[in-house]
């Protein structure tokens, strides 16, 4: 297996270096205390296809492998967890709209979708469907040419600032479980749809979080993505990718605390001397830096899965999800100690990188649930060759 990155990744990641650096960076503190969510940063994202990443490219996206998005992806988090999160989200949905959509649909929102110059959320959570995300209630009933699409959904990143709702909606009857879920593409602004209130949270402030109504929401019948009861199946699809992008998250958050923690090791004098010098935190730096990079190779190793179409994908990216997001931010936190009450306080990032990163271990599926799923995978004996 090699390891190392081609020309092409190297150049993909430089850019996306760059451009955290450039567009990220200098607001990013500002966007999480004003809790601001900034279009026009991640507009100028999308010129540079870091929108439509993996979208298909009759869809306006670049089509590039899982791996090489979690590139770029890793860059930019590390700068600012919260407006990369909500890209991945934006990707991960405008990659099921262009891959599931009609040909009408996907023209029409395809290329908006993938320069970034119309923004969408992916609407599956309801306010009694968590982790048991098969047991949602908002229903679509076909009637006449249209779909009409009742119901609520919660927790939805983007909510109210975005331009297109891939929702997942029943459609069969309430005992008909994930076979009954059926997925839409539904403008974001439609008559008898409403916001709730932006949630005040821990974190992800430069993303806003509502929850939304559907009260009879009429959409043309073609805006189903791919047949009726496929839904659950083509959520689940989003979410092999998600859990990635998700992980990525942690992984570039991680290394930029750790570049922090670094400098800050070297600058920080204490008893006549950095703090550098001292081998318990020497020791705890290494520690960092290790299972940074076990968490990273995890994540590519999951995208190397995906990008292959391999039988055991969704296990490796569950595996991904759980070990990346747990030891990303348990890097960020150890980061945020090392810089004693300096960590604590606004000036320095790290109180940020906590506080975004730790919601990566409950979001694309808790990693209670990311537990579930590895654990029946290896007792209904389709365990990842890997383990075997």
């Amino acid at each position: 297996m090699d390891f190392e990155l081609s020309e092409d990744q190297r150049a993909f990641a430089d850019t996306a270096r760059a451009f955290a650096q450039a567009e990220l960076a200098p607001h990013a503190a500002h966007w999480d205390a004003e809790a601001v969510f900034p279009r026009e940063a991640i507009a100028k994202a999308g010129e540079l296809g870091f929108c439509g990443l993996y979208a298909p490219e009759n869809a306006g996206g670049l089509a590039l492998p899982r791996l090489d998005a979690t590139l770029v992806f890793e860059e930019l988090a590390a700068v600012d967890p919260s407006t990369t999160a909500f890209i991945t989200i934006h990707n991960m949905a405008t990659w099921m709209l262009g891959t599931w959509a009609s040909d009408a649909v996907r023209d029409e929102w395809g290329p908006l979708l993938a320069s970034g110059q119309k923004l969408a959320s992916y609407c599956l959570t309801e306010p009694g469907a968590g982790s048991d995300a098969a047991s949602l209630k908002t229903r679509a009933d076909l009637v006449g040419h249209d779909y009409v699409i009742n119901g609520s959904k919660a927790f939805i990143s983007g909510a109210g600032a975005t331009d297109m709702l891939v929702l997942m909606a029943r459609t069969g009857d309430a005992q008909s479980g994930a076979s009954g879920i059926s997925s839409f593409a539904v403008p974001a602004h439609l008559e008898g749809i409403s916001y709730g209130k932006k949630e005040e949270k821990m974190g992800w402030n430069s993303q806003p979080t509502r929850t939304i109504s559907f009260d009879n929401v009429r959409i043309p019948a073609h805006h189903l993505l791919g047949r009726e009861g496929e839904g659950f199946k083509i959520a689940m699809k989003g979410l092999d990718g998600g859990r990635i992008n998700i992980a990525t998250c942690s992984v570039g958050a991680a290394q930029g605390a750790l570049t922090q923690a670094q400098r800050y090791m070297q600058e920080r004098k204490q008893f006549g001397k950095a703090i550098a010098s001292f081998q318990a935190l020497q020791f705890k730096l290494a520690d960092m830096a290790t299972e940074l990079v076990a968490a990273r190779q995890m994540v590519r190793l999951a995208a190397s899965k995906l990008d292959a179409g391999a039988r055991d994908a969704s296990t490796y990216c569950a595996m991904a999800k759980r070990f990346a997001t747990d030891a990303g931010f348990n890097v960020c936190n150890d980061a945020l100690q090392l810089h004693g009450g300096y960590g604590y306080i606004r000036e320095y990032p790290l109180e940020r990188l906590v506080r975004d990163t730790r919601v990566h271990q409950i979001l694309e599926g808790t990693n209670e649930i990311m537990r579930v799923i590895i654990a029946r995978r290896m007792l209904d004996g389709d365990a990842p060759e890997a383990i075997r």
